[in-house]
């Protein structure tokens, strides 16, 4: 499996959403291993800010709870809870089975291509046993669904779930059938094609919860 680094020098534009993004990436990436220590002060230095945004950002992720902080301790990442995990995979299938109930009557000609697209890229990431490249198509694919559901509430409490499951998905990448993710998005595209409401909104669950079934 292919990884890049995600900690490193930062440009100093918003500094606190872009230290908190990099830390997510690289918690999500397991590159911040469940249970491993986070100094501030260390970090400020890797990513060459001041330690105040990088607070800023642990304070974040705490709330979202990919973080631990206790009095008089130091800040770990949080260890990986699979039964939270699948939890959070009911809510985010239904949250997507939703998007695409909404967005099944908006899809166009052009959000087909951009499907077909990024499933292709998917395939890619699969026999390439690249995770990140996978997975980035994945969001993409469901990305023209939660657009086209023109709903950005369903997108904000997404970004805050779906961290969760993603770490579980770097940590169990080679027990997991892409190839069939691959092929339930074939279907998917074609049902959203021929406007078949309800089968749409169908597999679009389905392809989430088998997703949870294989993690779990």
């Amino acid at each position: 499996m292919k990884t890049t680094n995600s900690i490193q020098n930062i440009q100093r534009v918003s500094l606190r959403d872009q230290v908190y993004q990099a830390l997510k990436n690289a918690i999500i990436s397991l590159e911040l291993s469940p249970g491993q220590k986070i100094k501030d002060m260390e970090l400020a230095e890797r990513f060459n800010v001041s330690r105040t945004p990088v607070r800023e950002a642990l304070k974040r992720l705490e709330d979202e709870g990919l973080v631990i902080s206790t009095p008089g301790s130091l800040t770990r990442v949080s260890e990986i809870n699979t039964d939270e995990v699948k939890q959070t995979f009911v809510v985010v299938a239904t949250l997507h089975e939703l998007a695409a109930s909404l967005a099944v009557a908006n899809l166009t000609e052009e959000d087909f291509q951009l499907m077909n697209e990024y499933n292709f890229q998917l395939e890619a990431g699969v026999k390439e046993g690249n995770l990140f490249k996978a997975v980035e198509a994945d969001d993409l694919f469901h990305g023209v669904f939660l657009k086209a559901s023109n709903n950005v509430e369903i997108e904000k409490v997404l970004e805050r779930l779906l961290p969760k499951i993603r770490r579980l998905e770097f940590v169990k990448f080679n027990s997991i059938d892409g190839m069939g993710s691959v092929k339930d998005h074939e279907q998917i595209i074609q049902t959203s094609k021929e406007k078949h409401h309800d089968k749409v909104v169908e597999l679009v669950k389905h392809n989430w919860l088998s997703l949870g079934n294989q993690l779990i």
